[in-house]
């Protein structure tokens, strides 16, 4: 008898609520409010990070082999995001598993994951040490460590490398757009 006086109850009080009128006037003004206003989305970075829109990244014009690096530096095709970033490479045994993007990961191509640059990124990656460069698509996010700021599929940083023993290297971070 007591269990159903409050269930009872319990739903006199939801119909009750469900029918004030001043809190259905509230939640409209709430959600005109919600609606007026464009989203926003200020989050602090590190100084030294660049935020790059997805829509800045298309090409400008399509790139070809015969287009030399420097000249796309100097043409304001690629800029400059991030300097003396840790790079390291992923293991053997990441090949053939879906990356976060959705791709199947092959450690041959020139691919890279990034925390923050949106999928599809051309990033141009050099190495301090020996002025070795790649160029790069982001599809998958990590590192997962703090140090480190990109890793890069096995041949991308063979290519770069001057120490094929190590397992990271200093590089500079370019967007290529």
């Amino acid at each position: 008898m007591g269990h159903k006086l409050i269930v009872l109850l319990f739903s006199l009080c939801s119909v009750v609520i469900q029918t004030n009128p001043k809190q259905k006037q509230q939640k409209e003004k709430v959600q005109e409010k919600k609606t007026d206003k464009p989203k926003v989305t200020d989050a602090k970075e590190p100084s030294n990070f660049n935020i790059i829109k997805k829509d800045s990244l298309a090409p400008k014009f399509p790139l070809t082999e015969q287009d030399s690096l420097n000249d796309l530096f100097q043409n304001g095709i690629v800029k400059q995001i991030k300097k003396n970033a840790h790079a390291s490479y992923y293991h053997n045994k990441f090949n053939g598993r879906r990356t976060a993007s959705g791709k199947k990961f092959d450690n041959n191509k020139y691919t890279a994951a990034h925390k923050k640059l949106p999928f599809g990124t051309k990033v141009r990656v050099t190495n301090e040490a020996n002025g070795k460069s790649v160029i790069v698509e982001i599809n998958d996010r990590g590192p997962f460590s703090k140090v480190r700021e990109i890793d890069l599929s096995r041949r991308a940083f063979m290519d770069i490398s001057s120490n094929k023993n190590s397992g990271v290297i200093i590089v500079k971070l370019e967007v290529v757009e």
